[in-house]
């Protein structure tokens, strides 16, 4: 007789390494931040005066990269605790 894994535990164990990738999109949006940050300082010491528009540009591109990272995000909290595969056993 053959043993092997179930089909849930595959389905967990393939969950949990798609989890693991999604995560990864995390990395993307706080390089994205940090460069728009160093841009966003850079311009304020060059143009003092336009420092109130500068900060705003920037926190709205920030929070549109961040977008990126939180879809991530909740891609690996379904797979890992609503797990819709598992229904499809």
């Amino acid at each position: 007789m053959t043993e092997g894994i179930s089909n849930e535990a595959f389905v967990l164990g393939c969950s949990a390494i798609g989890a693991g990738i999604a995560m990864i999109a995390g990395v993307g949006p706080g390089i994205g931040q940090g460069i728009a940050a160093g841009h966003g300082a850079a311009a304020v010491g060059r143009n003092p005066g336009a420092q109130g528009q500068i900060r705003s540009t920037m926190l709205l591109g920030q929070a549109v990269a961040e977008t990126t990272g939180l879809y991530g995000f909740a891609v690996a909290i379904i797979l890992l605790f609503a797990n819709p595969l598992i229904k499809k056993l």
